[in-house]
């Protein structure tokens, strides 16, 4: 018996014609990621229950859309490093499956195409729940919100000018995935918009940024040989290092400006107990040599955003 790349078996099984058919689409769709799309989906329900505003079928298609998102992304980016000649096969990071021919160009369009309707319907779904009984404006901004993430996950690789070529991944990441994410989450439960809400918010942001910053430090010299000028490419190496342990730092005092903005007992500051992971991290990245080794520190970052936010809800719910 032997096992395959993806870590499941090769033997004579009776389910071995699914299994080879559905490996390469689970791989594509990179399950590690989705931990951190749910992060500020998560957060941002959390803040909402403290609030006395939580509904369960927001939070279900919050998850849903967020997690579709992340999908559709893995898969665009899949699809459009391959059409832009940026996969290579001298690439550190997980097998690509257009590049290496298990999935073919026209096919990942079509799954791009399908995941994108899906995510768009899951999004529309989620705003007329969300929205019942607001005003038609809240409703519209959603829209446009939600079509514009859509566009974005397309874009960051795709079309004649994908700005993730050009070092605005991290702001797409930052927004989407950390502001949006989590400020959009609470007006949906709650129909109400503090202005302090963005700090969580951004706390995610910045960590869900650093999880692209180790991608990008990672993927770094074959991204220079293609042409794919990411934020890493740019800075260089050692001033990436810096701009990482910045959103590090970033992260975490957010967190502590908005516990202290509302701040009722210590409990809230739960989620310190990520600092530990969040410092070995750091040094494990500003010290590495082997680009190889950064394939466990964006699952290691990518898990430590989820630690936080849970124990940042847990905190907020506690209090």
């Amino acid at each position: 018996m032997e096992v395959s790349v993806y870590g499941i078996s090769d033997g004579n099984c009776i389910h071995c014609p699914m299994i080879k058919f559905l490996a390469p689409w689970i791989h594509a769709t990179r399950p590690k990621t989705l931990p951190l799309a749910v992060s500020s989906t998560l957060l941002g329900s959390s803040l909402a229950e403290a609030d006395g505003g939580f509904h369960w079928d927001v939070f279900s298609l919050a998850a849903l859309t967020s997690v579709l998102l992340q999908i559709l992304s893995n898969l665009a980016n899949d699809y459009g490093d391959y059409a832009h000649g940026k996969d290579t096969a001298d690439r550190i990071g997980p097998r690509r499956m257009v590049q290496s021919g298990e999935i073919s160009p026209r096919t990942m369009r079509r799954a791009v195409a399908l995941v994108g309707a899906c995510t768009l319907m899951s999004g529309l779904i989620l705003v007329l729940v969300g929205t019942e009984g607001s005003l038609p404006e809240l409703k519209i901004f959603f829209v446009v919100l939600g079509i514009a993430a859509i566009a974005a996950a397309w874009n960051y690789t795709n079309g004649s000018h994908p700005y993730g070529y050009r070092g605005w991944g991290d702001l797409f990441v930052f927004l989407f995935f950390g502001l949006t994410g989590t400020a959009g989450t609470y007006i949906l439960h709650t129909h109400r918009f503090p202005a302090d809400i963005l700090l969580p918010g951004a706390s995610v942001g910045f960590l869900s940024t650093g999880v692209l910053n180790v991608n990008n430090l990672r993927d770094q010299a074959t991204d220079a040989q293609t042409g794919k000028r990411t934020m890493v490419v740019l800075m260089g190496t050692q001033r990436a290092k810096i701009y990482h342990a910045v959103l590090l730092v970033l992260a975490v005092l957010s967190g502590c400006l908005y516990t202290l903005i509302n701040y009722r007992s210590g409990i809230q500051y739960l989620f310190l107990l990520s600092l530990p992971f969040l410092y070995r991290h750091g040094l494990a990245v500003i010290h590495n040599t082997r680009s190889e080794d950064l394939n466990l520190e964006l699952r290691n970052l990518s898990l430590t955003t989820f630690f936080f936010s849970v124990t940042f809800g847990i905190g907020v719910l506690l209090r």
